[in-house]
């Protein structure tokens, strides 16, 4: 995956660079200069857990690891409201639908049994990101972006091996190109989300089939990460 998106990261760039060659008529030459303006974002996620194991172990004298062994795509879709703060950086809030799941499997070592089990997660994030932007080449100019993040879970279910808090918080960053179309402006985007918080829920008190409590108390601590690949329509 990562090097998929480092490929992507470069064409972005190769393409950017092309349009430096020759001076053209430049679309929507005075676009960047309102004070603000709205679009629609559409693209795909991948969602990680950063798993700190406890190692502890149970009654039965079994110790159970976790990890996310792979990674399911998932679909994002939301909004774009872009303020202006100068030629070179705008403010922009872009709340986001991401829903998506995450592969979870627990392996005993000793006795090399295993269980594996899928959380879907539905998040409804609200980040609030610094948008800072290159010069501008023709109808391209890259940009990186950098903010903050809230985030709830919205598609939370009781009774599974593990359950995920409600809430979470943390740090975006990202980067991209805008295409400067005759009407509109279309931005391909890899954003990265790192959670800060511990999300896992440790007090199962919802936990109706006990035989399951040994995986969630295998996790000491979780933090989500999240790469997403959006299309901007501005």
């Amino acid at each position: 995956m990562r090097r998929n998106i480092f490929i992507l990261f470069i064409f972005m760039l190769f393409v950017c660079s092309l349009s430096a060659q020759k001076q053209k008529v430049r679309n929507q030459p005075y676009g960047d200069y309102k004070l603000y303006h709205f679009g629609i974002s559409i693209g795909m996620n991948f969602q990680d857990i950063l798993l700190t194991n406890a190692g502890i172990p149970t009654e039965a004298g079994e110790t159970w690891f976790a990890t996310i062994p792979d990674y399911s795509p998932g679909f994002s879709a939301g909004l774009v409201a872009d303020l202006y703060l100068n030629p070179y950086m705008n403010l922009r809030f872009a709340p986001m639908l991401h829903f998506g799941d995450k592969n979870f499997q627990f392996v005993e070592p000793e006795s090399r049994q295993s269980y594996r089990t899928v959380v879907r997660s539905n998040y409804l994030t609200a980040p609030l990101d610094f948008k800072i932007r290159s010069v501008r080449l023709n109808n391209y100019r890259p940009y990186v972006i950098a903010g903050v993040y809230a985030a709830a879970d919205l598609g939370r279910k009781t009774d599974e091996a593990v359950y995920l808090n409600f809430l979470d918080y943390g740090l975006t960053i990202g980067l991209g190109c805008d295409f400067y179309l005759p009407i509109i402006k279309v931005a391909p985007e890899i954003r990265f989300s790192f959670g800060f918080p511990d999300i896992i829920t440790h007090q199962r008190t919802d936990l109706t089939d006990n035989s399951l409590r040994k995986y969630s108390d295998a996790i000491a601590k979780g933090k989500t990460r999240m790469i997403s690949f959006v299309l901007n329509f501005e």
